[in-house]
């Protein structure tokens, strides 16, 4: 095994996704492993795909781990899209007692990914206030200035028009009410421009899955911010939990 590759596994929603990254280039060196997130989502559920994705990989070295949670010192504070009883769960001892390893680092799944568009995608080198937005099963966001992030944001659950944003401006929300593009964007852009009146960002990246098909809706949004696809697409979580094992820290 080469000493800069590790383990990233991404908790969505919908899927729980891994594979070996090369933290040195944010390269993807082995095939993605997706099995489907369990329900109900509960700890014990999730900590047993987690550690069916780390053997299909037959990998033995460090493992970074995204939820879709506010996590601080190794502890899921909130739950998004997945079971209610996460919050308050020691998210380190429990993957690490499941997988039998004390190598394991976990964090915010939007917060993962930001990590990894700012070191390998389209963040490099850019200052100010970048906005990276993961738009999938909920929205999640990872917040940074000057290249530094402020950690656990959750601005996906902000109050948009007397609605949390994530139930209308989803990725999710779009194919559950059979949104044109257009009237998606519509919804997508009206949630950006109250992003932009409270955090005046410098630039705003969209991950997510809808990052694969950004013609079909990034030319129809409406902000006065620069708005670009992520360059790491959906697989931006997976590369950033593999960074946080590789550097033993989470934020």
């Amino acid at each position: 095994m080469n000493d800069a590759w590790r383990l990233g596994i991404d908790v969505g929603g919908t899927g729980v996704k891994g594979n070996v990254v090369d933290t040195r280039t944010g390269d993807l060196v082995a095939e993605r492993v997706r099995i489907a997130t369990p329900h109900p989502a509960t700890p014990e559920a999730v900590a047993d795909t987690v550690a069916a994705v780390v053997e299909a990989h037959a990998w033995e070295g460090p493992v970074g781990i995204t939820l879709p949670s506010v996590v601080k010192d190794g502890v899921a504070h909130t739950a998004a899209n997945i079971d209610p009883s996460w919050p308050g769960t020691d998210a380190v001892t429990l993957f690490g007692e499941r997988l039998g390893r004390t190598s394991v680092h976990v964090l915010n799944d939007a917060d993962a990914a930001g990590l990894a568009e700012m070191r390998f995608g389209v963040g490099q080198g850019r200052g100010g206030v970048v906005c990276m937005l993961t738009i999938g099963t909920g929205i999640g966001s990872a917040v940074f200035h000057d290249g530094v992030l402020l950690p656990s944001t959750e601005f996906g659950h902000l109050q948009v028009d007397g609605h949390d944003a994530e139930t209308r401006a989803s990725a999710a929300a779009r194919e559950r009410e059979d949104l044109s593009w257009g009237k998606w964007a519509k919804r997508l852009s009206r949630y950006l421009q109250v992003l932009e009146d409270l955090i005046w960002p410098d630039l705003f990246v969209l991950g997510g899955g809808v990052s694969k098909k950004p013609d079909k809706w990034v030319p129809l949004l409406e902000a006065r911010t620069e708005v670009v696809p992520a360059l790491l697409q959906n697989q931006a979580g997976i590369v950033g939990a593999a960074m946080a094992a590789a550097e033993g820290t989470s934020p």
